[in-house]
């Protein structure tokens, strides 16, 4: 999400966001895994989420879920030892009417067992088909409100984050 990207480096001094894409990885088959090794890509993947200080899903809705993909991706990172283990996180999302909070909340229910710490509040759905126009033609977010909310769940992620690291 290249918003969050931009508002970071604007606002959210302390905190930078790197996308990391998911597309290369295998399906999950344990059949990969050799000699306590993961397949290249897995193994890439693995360690930018170790290294990172949180994590911000940016997900759709896919039937009542999460994605496909990201649901490979979850379950990649959670094989033992789990790098998703003690990361603060947060969740925006973008579809219809519901904007993808049913997504959101079986990814919450996910990441309890993968031990992942959720922000609660403020939460970010976006109904993208609702007046105004809150993507532009290229799916940039580019309705100010909405910007300014999502500035909102990046300053509690980075706040929240702080706070799980400790003095």
């Amino acid at each position: 999400m290249v918003i969050a990207i931009e508002i970071c480096k604007e606002t959210v001094k302390g905190m930078q966001i790197e996308l990391i894409d998911v597309s290369q990885l295998p399906m999950i088959n344990t059949d990969l895994e050799a000699d306590g090794r993961f397949p290249p890509a897995v193994e890439a993947f693995r360690q930018k989420v170790l290294e990172a200080d949180s994590i911000l899903f940016v997900s759709p809705e896919y039937n009542y879920s999460v994605a496909p993909p990201l649901k490979n991706a979850i379950d990649w990172a959670s094989r033992p030892p789990n790098v998703w283990a003690d990361k603060a996180a947060a969740i925006v999302s973008s579809g219809g009417p519901s904007g993808g909070r049913r997504a959101q909340y079986h990814l919450r229910q996910i990441g309890v067992f993968v031990d992942l710490h959720f922000i609660n509040k403020p939460e970010f759905s976006v109904n993208r088909f609702e007046p105004p126009t809150k993507f532009n033609s290229e799916g940039n977010l580019v309705e100010p409100e909405t910007k300014e909310k999502l500035e909102q769940v990046l300053q509690a992620l980075h706040r929240f984050t702080l706070r799980l690291q400790g003095p």
